[in-house]
């Protein structure tokens, strides 16, 4: 994904925004998502005339921004989640409780 994601933006002159706009543009699809959830799970419907955007769009601009901010920083998403994983797995290895295995 980050190969394909830096193909698409390498082909701009403008090329990858600043590290704080990348920020404030990850805030702004986080509430995006926000705005969804709140109307599929919450309490607030939508009015008739919004437009009926889905949590699975909101969810993949975070990871198009996502990715876009790795990239720009020459970091590996692949090794980051590796070592997110390994804390996980360590650190709160016995902090939930385990579905029984049989």
């Amino acid at each position: 994904m980050q190969r394909e994601v830096d193909a698409y933006i390498s082909q701009f002159k403008e090329g990858y925004f600043s590290p704080l706009s990348m920020l404030a543009r990850m805030s702004e699809e986080v509430g995006e998502l926000a705005r969804e959830v709140n109307h599929r799970f919450g309490e607030k419907p939508k009015k008739p005339e919004e437009a009926d955007n889905s949590i699975e769009l909101e969810l993949g601009d975070i990871l198009f921004i996502t990715i876009c901010f790795a990239n720009s920083l020459g970091i590996d998403l692949t090794e980051a989640h590796n070592q997110v994983m390994h804390k996980f797995n360590t650190r709160d290895a016995e902090r939930w409780t385990k579905k029984d295995t049989d």
